[in-house]
Order: C-alpha cells, then structure tokens, then sequence
C-alpha cells in the first residue's frame, strides 16, 4: 500500500488550498483537544492518584466546621485503622490577592508516612521535624516565586489571625518537594500544626479534616461506618469517605471539568468530520472519469476503496499530528504560568494515545462514504461522465 503514496499525495496536491484549508482547520481541531486534555489533566490528576487505603473523615455538616483533635486517638483505635493524621485548610495568599496559595497546616510526623509520593530529601525531613516555624514547599511554588531552602516567607491567611490580630504568619522554608508521579501535586505548603495551634487566637485545638489509612482497602466501606458510628449523637457527628470522593468533591466545585472537556470535544470533532467528509467527497466527485479509467486498467474495488480512504487518513493525521505538537509546544509553554492552579497541566502520554487514535476514527470515518462511492462505482457510468 505504501508504493501508492506518491499517488495518494499527488491527488491531494491538485486543490492546494483546499488541502491546506482543510489541514488547517484539523490542526486547530487537535490544538484544541491538547489543551483541554491538559486542562482536564490538571484539574483530575489528584483525584486519579487518590490513595486506595486512604479515607477521609470530615464534620457531617459541612467541611467548613472542624472537628476536635481529641477524635484523632478514637479513631486510631477503630480496627483495621492503620494511621491517622490530620490537615486544616490555612487560606494563604503571599504578596499578592491574586496569589492564593494551597496551605495547610499538618504534623509532619504522621503527614509523611501517609504521603510517601511526596519526594523529600533526608536532610529536608530532619529539618522540618526539627523546625518548628519551618514548611515544605511544592516544586512548582517554588519554581513560581524563587524560593530557596533556608528562605523566610510571609504569608497571609484569610481565615487565622496570630496575636494582636496579624495575619501574616512567616515560614522557613526547610524543604522543597516532588512528586512520584509527573501528574502529581507539586504545589502546595504544608507547615507545622504545633506551630499553628499555639499561635492561633481562634480555633486552638481544631483540625479541618482526618485522613486514615485503612491496612486492607477491601474493608475500607465498613471501617469507615465503624468510625463514623464511634461519634453518632456527638456534638461533632462525622462522615467519613474515599480519598478519591474528597477530591473530586473539591474538583466538582469548579464544574464538572469532564463533561465540559468532553462536550466541547464531541462539538469540535464532529465540525471537523463534516469538513474532512465534504473534502473527500469533492475530491471524488473530481475523479469520478479517473477511478473508472483506474478500475479498466484493472485496479481492484479493494485498492480503489484503499486509495480513497488513505486520502482522508492522510490527511487527517497530518493534520492531527501538527496539531498536537503545537499543543504539546503550547502547553510547555503555559505551564509555568497555569502551574499556581493547575500543578498537572501537562499533556499525558494517555491523552497523546487517544489522539493518535481519534485521529485514524475521524479519517477513516471521514473518507468513508467517499470511499463506498468509489467502490460502487460502475466503469461505465464513470466514463460516460467525461
């Protein structure tokens, strides 16, 4: 089939513009789907690495009203509880309004083993145990402001005031950590709770939520009833659920980010076949009398039907491809800019692989009533069209 390319590329080159018109419009097609891949990448990457032993024990009201810290040793003594640690939303925002910050305020001597993706040195781990007005940065923050280990930050929460009502709190920062996974969360703060408590004015002895890990994720539905029934008809009953259903909670406060990226990705490729299917269609309307010369000169209906749908395939994953290179190039390019708020906006292999993939359905989906013409056409009725 390959000897029939030169063939395939001259047909193409008849209507240059229209070609290229058509080239055009599928790149931009593809360009498109690669950012809102990385869109929906970023906003869906913390829920997909969720932790399968992790559980989230939240008050049952509502995740603005905290609970004691006193209900940290209950839990651990649910069985098939393996670690519990805790995490309060701080509100930071540094220099700016606009610069709002993911900070929380945590005990590093539980937050850690619960997050062994965090990538911390040995050094950086000595220090923030050590350090009690020091912080972990994400690699991102830190890329994003220039922070360096050793550095002071001051940052304002929205919501704890320090003694004589300042809001500023100031950090150390005693590490900067990765993430195992390149769609990981990278930027974030996390500083110490003992720190925290003893300087706050309101709130003193109150954490936001608990995270648990169960030792069999199997059993992790009925140990997280059995936590929950350990405080019904208290004064802070609890709801406890799926790491998983946490994040996406807090991800579904933007919107449904997936059904939007899909809609928006139906709409656009379904344009997209129209044009590529109009295309072709022309193309063999043009060469209606050509196709018939080609089947007397004893071209197969297979290879002719092949000729055709190799047109529209190669079309579209030219096309294609350069569009998803210009959005690979794009996204690169956004990432420093977007990483404040989306820490994954990254274009994944999967989502390269599903372009590749919608690229040769919409080619050969496009080239494909063309193509059956083609095949039905009748040598005569071809050439009486001369």
């Amino acid at each position: 089939m390959f000897r029939f390319l030169p063939f395939i590329v001259a047909n193409l080159r008849r209507r240059t513009a229209r070609t290229l018109f058509t080239l055009l419009a599928i790149a931009v097609a593809f360009l498109l789907y690669g950012l809102l891949a990385a869109v929906r990448n970023g906003f869906d990457a913390n829920v997909t690495l969720a932790g399968a032993d992790r559980l989230i024990t939240l008050q049952k009201v509502s995740i603005v009203q905290p609970l004691p810290i006193a209900y940290q040793s209950r839990i651990e003594s649910v069985p098939g509880v393996s670690l519990v640690t805790h995490e309060t939303w701080f509100g930071g925002r540094y220099q700016d309004e606009r610069n709002i910050l993911t900070t929380y305020p945590v005990p590093p001597e539980t937050f850690l083993p619960m997050y062994p993706e965090y990538l911390l040195s040995p050094e950086a781990r000595s220090r923030w145990l050590r350090d009690r007005t020091g912080a972990i940065v994400g690699r991102a923050l830190a890329r994003r402001y220039g922070w360096t280990v050793g550095q002071r930050i001051p940052i304002r929460s929205d919501i704890f005031a320090r003694a004589e009502g300042n809001y500023t709190w100031e950090f150390t920062v005693d590490g900067i950590y990765d993430n195992k996974d390149p769609s990981g969360d990278v930027s974030s703060i996390y500083f110490r709770y003992d720190y925290f408590d003893e300087a706050r004015t309101s709130g003193k002895g109150d954490v936001g939520w608990y995270v648990v890990r169960v030792a069999d994720p199997k059993n992790a539905p009925q140990i997280a009833s059995a936590i929950d029934a350990r405080f019904t008809n208290s004064s802070n009953e609890t709801k406890t659920g799926t790491e998983k259903a946490f994040l996406q909670g807090f991800a579904n406060q933007m919107g449904d980010i997936g059904a939007i990226v899909t809609s928006i990705g139906i709409a656009v490729f379904f344009t997209m076949l129209l044009v590529s299917a109009n295309t072709m269609a022309q193309s063999v309307r043009e060469r209606t009398t050509e196709l018939a010369v080609l089947k007397t000169l004893g071209f197969g209906d297979p290879l002719v039907l092949a000729l055709v749908a190799g047109e529209s395939l190669l079309i579209t994953v030219v096309g294609g491809a350069l569009g998803l290179a210009a959005a690979g190039i794009a996204v690169g390019s956004l990432g420093a800019t977007l990483e404040q708020f989306l820490s994954a906006f990254v274009l994944t292999p999967r989502a390269i692989a599903t372009g590749v993939a919608l690229m040769i359905v919409l080619g050969l989906a496009a080239g494909a009533l063309p193509a059956v013409r083609a095949l039905r056409l009748r040598i005569v009725d071809g050439l009486a069209r001369r």
